[in-house]
Parts: C-alpha cells; structure tokens; sequence
C-alpha cells in the first residue's frame, strides 16, 4: 500500500455524507482528486470538506435528477464511486425508495456510457458493497445455515436485496472487459469505526463466514482501498472485474483466542 502511482482523476462520490463515504472523500482530496457530488444537505458535509476547493458539490436527490442533470456531473470524471446505504432506521429499511444502490448504480454506469472515453480507455466505477454478498461467477460456497439466513435477510431487509442487486447490475452488465466501463465491487464484513488506516488484507472471495464467523473491516481501510481502485492503475488492475472481500489484518493483540 506504500507510495502508489496516481493518475489523479476527477471523480464522483455518492454517499458522500456517509460514514464510509466522507472517509473517502478525504483520502482522494488528499491525493489531489477533485470530487463532485450530490449531498441532500451541504450542511452535512464536513466544513473541511466542505471548504476544500477540490469539492464540488450540489444539493438534490440523485434519483431526482434528470439524465442531462447526471451527464453533467459524470462528466469529465474517470473514476465514480458508490458508499451509498440505506438509513438504520424503520423507514429508512422498508420505506421508499426501495432499490436506491441498484437504481443510483444503474444511472451512473448509463450516464459514463454516454461520455467520451477518459485516458484509459474506461471509467472505473466502485461500488462498496459486502461480504455477505455471494459472487456468483465464482459459484462461492456457503453452508446450508448461512444460505438459510441469507435467504431470510433477502426476504425480511429489503437492503440486503438491494446490495445484491447493484453488484449483480455490474456483473451482468459489463463483465470484466467491457470497453467503456470497468467496475470493482468492494465486500468488507462487519464494519468497524478506527481513526488511522492500519494493514488490511483482500481476497478475491470470503475465507470466513459473514454470518456465524465474521472479522471486521474498519470504514477507514475500506475508503482507502476504494481510493487506491481509483487512483491507482496497478491495484485497479488487479481488481476491474472482481469483487474483492476486504479484512483488517488481525494483529496478535486482535486474534481470536483458540
């Protein structure tokens, strides 16, 4: 994770006022990224980022806006990104509007298709997703008990489904070597508050159960390695097309006892 190469892009962040998503914002600003986005309410953001003359801004509903409204602020950008979620609370969980991860995914990927190409011949879209997600081309298994809750979760919490749904969106859609859009489906487990980015490990499907056995991945650590999908062409290399799982590196200190 030391000293990579950025291409510093402009990007655009949705969720932007989120726990994750502000997190983000951060790490690319410190890179040099201009970021654009659409927040409900300026007065959520953060002043520090809120003053940053890299930000860029605008109050609205994404799904509100128009497609010549999402054309503008797509364009330019290299780089989209995705810590949208839906608000723990009642209405936030069952209430309108139900397919908000899918939907706002849906109309960025169509709003970078009807860009020019950026340098590199693709806009990178990274969505942030999570472990309790299946990746499908990779038929991962899960025992009888976990599918049992999962089913239930899909059922019962409509984000689950929705979760789901945007990187099952991605993954249908573009593929791996779509010549327009590239996309990366970040999976972290059960997300942890931490201040400073600490060593994290990234495997290209769960190595523990996110139901029964699940580690922990600090938001900080997701954010960063959402900056280093879109700013740095080696990791983004790596990773278009896949949807990496995300873990802090357990210490000595964090290891489970035997």
């Amino acid at each position: 994770m030391d000293n990579p190469t950025h291409d510093n892009p402009t990007a655009v962040v949705v969720g932007a006022t989120g726990a994750t998503g502000r997190l983000l914002v951060r790490h690319l600003l410190e890179r040099g990224v201009r970021v654009k986005t659409v927040v409900r309410s300026l007065e959520r953001v953060p002043e520090d980022i809120r003053t940053h003359p890299n930000f860029d801004a605008r109050e609205g509903e994404l799904l509100s806006l128009s497609d010549g409204e999402l054309d503008s602020l797509v364009s330019g950008c290299s780089a989209l990104a995705s810590c949208l979620g839906h608000n723990l609370s009642f209405r936030g969980m069952f209430g309108p509007p139900y397919r908000l991860v899918t939907d706002a995914t849906r109309r960025l990927c169509e709003a970078a298709q009807r860009q020019e190409e950026c340098d590199d011949g693709k806009v990178r879209f990274v969505l942030m997703n999570t472990t309790g997600n299946r990746n499908r081309d990779l038929n991962e298994e899960i025992s009888f008990a976990q599918k049992c809750v999962i089913g239930l979760l899909r059922l019962l919490l409509p984000p689950h489904a929705d979760n789901e749904n945007a990187a099952d969106y991605l993954r249908r859609s573009f593929g791996p070597d779509h010549a327009v859009l590239g996309w990366a489906a970040v999976r972290p487990d059960n997300l942890v508050n931490d201040e400073e980015v600490t060593e994290y490990e990234l495997y290209e499907s769960p190595i523990r159960s996110a139901i029964f056995d699940s580690g922990k991945t600090s938001r900080i650590n997701v954010a960063h390695f959402m900056a280093e999908l879109m700013t740095n062409r080696e990791v983004w290399s790596e990773w278009n097309g896949r949807m990496p799982v995300i873990y802090n590196k357990e210490t000595p200190d964090s290891a489970p006892e035997s």
